[in-house]
């Protein structure tokens, strides 16, 4: 029965949503706090920009090839299982980037955390579906999405003082003592949960196709080798004749039967790509070319996930009642306004005057954009599909980031040493800064054209499977699967 699932208030309910939500802060204070150490980073191991790509894109790269795999792993062979997994994996993998002593240290280290990432990430939330009472859920869910929220904010803060006191091993090692947390909370606290009616086999090849296919992209974009990059192409073209034959495939053709759901991810591609390049070269120009600490620049993007924080929930409630495509299309026609007021961040740049305009235009944008995107993926597509929609829509993120990173600073004439000279640098963030709009522009146009009102109400979506808009701008919220623990049937 419903009711042998505890309660939010009740003693065990809150013990899980505080496990599920440590879990999803630790990967997402990761995601922020990375970005703020890099020019240390590339100071104290002598790296170069193709290192420093390296360092994102390594974590980037398996994360999104393994995140579906790791979702269908958890509802196989125990949500909590492979939850703890992941995060004593990335612990692990933490303590390896804390002590790294050369940059390819550092990247195979990331790549392992990835590899732990894709397994905590989709167990957060799925926890929480699975473990508490359908009665509770969506506001257990609503409760795991705004203090979710409040660590993404923390992040910037946090990266920053961490590199200025200590240095920048410690924005690695901050994860351990996090996650010994979650496991021993998730042993003692979280209830087992498994679908008890899995697929038979799990896409294996397929995830391990996917994965070699961008990391060869990744490396001919980073390395400029045309060759790879085109073999790293070929290779996604094989994934996608094996998802198209496959009986258990990672991501279902019929999904993108949906026009909107299409539309949606098309959408998300081309934002998400302008997030990847912002979030990777903004933090840089503020601390290389404008001068500030890795404090001042960390605080000086925290508006942007106030704002969301703010405004998500009421886009998402304008959204619903006007559908999606006005938002979708002013959101990214505002971020690309703020990117243009960007341009303005040069040498001694002033906050006030230079940086917290272009920064609040683009909060603007994003907090516009994310929840009414969220709910058009969702929309899009039955009940029953809504979780591995959602999960397909966060790896198109993940993977438009991770393309974007290995390919702008090429792109823009940021390559070898160039962090080492600010006039370079700043030459070449004007650049990219320009690319990111276009990308912007491209997301509104393509949701102005093709989206239209969503083919399922969201607001009718039944509690059990519900979704708050998530906060986190390095990727959409994986929602869960429509969970049935075991002793409910």
């Amino acid at each position: 029965m419903a009711g042998e699932l505890p309660r939010l208030k009740s003693p065990s309910g809150r013990w899980i949503v505080l496990a599920t939500v440590l879990g999803s802060s630790v990967a997402m204070l990761d995601g922020t706090v990375v970005n703020i150490a890099l020019p240390r980073i590339g100071d104290a191991l002598d790296a170069d920009v193709a290192g420093l790509q390296w360092t994102l894109s390594g974590y980037t790269l398996t994360l999104a090839s393994f995140i579906l795999l790791g979702g269908a792993l958890g509802d196989r062979l125990g949500r909590r299982k492979v939850f703890v997994w992941g995060t004593i994996g990335f612990a692990v993998a933490s303590v390896l980037c804390g002590l790294a002593w050369n940059i390819e240290v550092l990247i195979a280290a990331r790549v392992l955390q990835g590899i732990a990432g894709a397994m905590l990430t989709p167990g957060s939330l799925a926890l929480i579906s699975a473990s508490i009472d359908p009665r509770d859920r969506g506001a257990a869910i609503g409760l795991w999405s705004g203090l979710g929220g409040v660590a993404g904010a923390i992040g910037p803060l946090l990266g920053g003082w961490l590199v200025e006191v200590a240095s920048w091993r410690a924005v690695f090692l901050i994860n351990v003592p996090l996650a010994v947390a979650v496991v021993l909370v998730s042993l003692r606290h979280v209830p087992e949960s498994k679908d008890p009616n899995p697929p038979l086999r799990l896409d294996v090849l397929g995830a391990f196709v996917v994965a070699l296919g961008l990391g060869a992209l990744t490396y001919g974009l980073i390395d400029d080798t045309i060759l790879l990059a085109l073999l790293g192409l070929v290779l996604l073209g094989v994934f996608v004749v094996i998802e198209m034959r496959s009986t258990h495939p990672l991501v279902p053709p019929s999904l993108f039967a949906s026009r909107i759901f299409t539309a949606a991810n098309l959408v998300t591609f081309a934002v998400y790509a302008a997030l990847g390049g912002v979030f990777f070269l903004l933090l840089l120009q503020l601390q290389l070319v404008a001068g500030y600490s890795p404090l001042a620049a960390g605080v000086s993007t925290i508006p942007i996930t106030i704002l969301m924080l703010v405004l998500s929930a009421r886009a998402g409630r304008w959204s619903q009642r006007s559908g999606p495509r006005v938002p979708m299309t002013l959101g990214p026609v505002l971020a690309a306004i703020g990117l243009v007021l960007m341009l303005r961040i040069g040498p001694d740049a002033d906050y006030l005057l230079d940086v917290l305009p272009g920064v609040v235009v683009f909060g603007l944008g994003l907090s516009a954009l994310v929840a009414p995107l969220t709910g058009a993926v969702l929309g899009s597509v039955p009940t029953a599909e809504s979780g591995i929609a959602s999960g397909v829509n966060n790896a198109v993120a993940r993977t438009s980031q991770l393309l974007a990173v290995a390919a702008l600073p090429g792109l823009a004439g940021l390559s070898g040493s160039a962090f080492a000279d600010p006039e370079q640098f700043a030459d070449g963030f004007r650049v990219a800064m320009w690319i990111c709009v276009g990308l912007l522009l491209g997301g509104g146009a393509i949701a102005a054209i093709m989206i239209g009102k969503p083919e399922r109400d969201v607001t009718s979506v039944d509690e059990s499977v519900d979704c708050k808009p998530h906060c986190a701008i390095a990727g959409p919220a994986v929602a869960p699967r429509v969970a049935v623990n075991e002793g409910a049937r």
